[in-house]
């Protein structure tokens, strides 16, 4: 299928946007960024017109043609369905089961109670000061890895990558949490296993493109 007119709703600092530009990168594929700023204003991702392209009023939205596509894990599945080559999942059901787990993790579990939305909600209905919210998203970032690193450490499907010698969906979502838990001073030094990862990682110019720094959103330093 032509890879022509996709456009992501996409916010510089946001992981789940983050997650899918990494899966556009490693498709090769060309996008146009439609900024959505997730706090100029109460948050653009409030504003009526934003509702229309997703009721949720979150980001990542994928565009593709008329088709709009939510959720960034739907995504990375839809790119690698619609796009094969190459594959974000692995051939064998097992290992494809690992990898949605892994990402599952991470993407269900983790990222939720740090979400911006979560935080602002703290801050606005119940005034809880910035160093007690820091404290939460710290507590269940770490909560998260000590279960993720587990999952990953000596794991014999578990090679340069989340599964195996290839990048998969699993560490499209790794890498963006990994960022989130160096921005809340998340202290890494327990799960080698996941920076090893990382770093492998961001290696690769897909996802060191995809970095939040080097979107065209990201604030000039």
């Amino acid at each position: 299928m032509a890879a022509e007119h996709l456009r992501l709703y996409s916010y510089w600092r946001s992981s789940a946007a983050y997650r899918v530009r990494i899966g556009l990168n490693l498709k090769s594929l060309p996008y146009e960024t439609v900024p959505v700023h997730l706090i100029r204003d109460g948050g653009e991702q409030h504003s009526a017109a934003f509702k229309q392209v997703n009721p949720q009023e979150l980001v990542p939205v994928l565009q593709h043609g008329d088709r709009v596509m939510r959720q960034s894990v739907a995504i990375l599945e839809y790119l690698d369905e619609t796009w094969p080559e190459p594959p974000l999942l692995p051939a064998a059901a097992r290992d494809r089961q690992r990898v949605r787990a892994l990402a599952q993790t991470i993407a269900c579990d983790i990222h939720p109670l740090n979400n911006l939305r979560v935080l602002q909600h703290f801050d606005r209905n119940w005034h809880v000061p910035q160093p007690e919210r820091d404290a939460w998203v710290q507590h269940w970032v770490q909560e998260g890895f000590t279960a993720l690193e587990a999952m990953l450490a000596d794991h014999p499907s578990t090679g340069t990558f989340c599964e195996g010698n290839s990048p998969t969906l699993a560490d499209c979502c790794l890498v963006p949490q990994v960022y989130n838990a160096r921005r809340f001073a998340v202290d890494l030094s327990k799960y080698p296993t996941i920076t090893r990862i990382e770093k492998a990682c961001l290696a690769l110019p897909a996802f060191d493109a995809a970095r939040p720094e080097k979107q065209p959103d990201a604030p000039v330093a």
